[in-house]
């Protein structure tokens, strides 16, 4: 029984904090975007509109719920819950700092692959139990974006393992102790992060959300709380890349400088870098096309990600090395 109580107790500690992040995340886009587009954003709910994302919050949670009449209500109503599930699993890997770790799972990397990959269901559902072409085609183009990208994510993360040694993030991060990956590894580290924002179906690659095209997209049928878990989801999982380009090529919680103290807050501080290149990424690329989109994935990064698989590989039988 003391074991399930600390068990919860840990996952609320994880969970609790993620949500806080995820609310002022979407104040600091709002802000970001409109210092960039020279307008104040939110400003009237609190000081500063501080108080803005839990007056979104309790709107959306207080809003009554609507289904289609031709949707299928069961599919309808798990799609969100089951897409937010499992954009908070794959937090349960990622190690916060040298001691703050909830799962040490030897194989994380490989975990955090599987819960991008099931991510898909969850929307593949939404679009095909809301009964509508909008919602559908959105859908469709979801998982063919997320599943192309995930295929050159795959790529680069078997390179960062063969470098390694190892599928364990803990032990990628202390492999970092010398020379962080970003210096040696800087293609990886351009083609992670524009197939990270590809994943998340963020600018500019928001196809499966594009309001000139699908009236929003595969969620266009959601409102009150069914529409906020989908934007949880989508948040949370641009945290957890931003926290994962952290881990694998900037070296997690460790100092950038040798004279200073690594931890956790490190980590945070890395984590905000990526939450501002998100933004900012949204204010300022033009939507791709489809076809271009597709291009660069199947025709540029898979290939480039395979070669620098099959490269790191050959570097290291043919000088007979270890992995770091």
């Amino acid at each position: 029984m003391t074991t399930i109580l600390l068990t919860l107790l840990k996952i609320l500690a994880i969970i609790i904090p993620l949500l806080i992040a995820i609310a002022y995340f979407t104040l600091v886009e709002r802000k970001i975007l409109g210092a960039i587009q020279r307008r104040r954003g939110p400003n009237v709910v609190g000081t500063y509109g501080l108080l803005q994302p839990l007056a979104d919050g309790f709107k959306l949670f207080v809003k009554e719920a609507l289904i289609p009449s031709l949707a299928n209500k069961t599919l309808f109503i798990l799609s969100p819950i089951i897409t937010f599930t499992i954009s908070l699993m794959g937090w349960a890997v990622i190690p916060y700092g040298q001691y703050s770790l909830f799962a040490d799972i030897g194989l994380s990397l490989l975990f955090l692959l599987a819960m991008s990959s099931l991510g898909v269901f969850g929307i593949i559902m939404s679009g095909w139990s809301s009964n509508s072409q909008y919602a559908f085609l959105g859908s469709l183009r979801s998982a063919a974006q997320m599943v192309s990208y995930e295929v050159s994510i795959g790529f680069i993360l078997c390179s960062i393992a063969c470098i390694t040694g190892s599928f364990n993030l803990y032990e990628i991060i202390l492999s970092q102790q010398k020379a962080w990956f970003v210096i040696l590894y800087f293609p990886l580290f351009l083609m992670f992060f524009i197939s990270s924002l590809a994943e998340t179906n963020r600018h500019p690659f928001d196809l499966p959300e594009a309001e000139a095209e699908l009236v929003s997209g595969y969620n266009v049928e959601y409102s009150a709380m069914g529409f906020a878990l989908f934007f949880l989801g989508e948040y949370a999982n641009m945290l957890l890349m931003s926290s994962l380009n952290s881990i694998l090529f900037f070296g997690g919680w460790q100092a950038p400088f040798e004279f200073l103290e690594g931890g956790s807050i490190w980590m945070a501080l890395k984590i905000c870098f990526f939450v501002i290149l998100f933004i900012i990424m949204r204010a300022t690329l033009p939507r791709y096309r489809y076809d271009q989109l597709m291009k660069l994935g199947w025709k540029t990064f898979l290939p480039l990600s395979l070669a620098y698989l099959l490269y790191s590989a050959f570097i290291l039988i043919s000088l007979n090395a270890t992995p770091y």
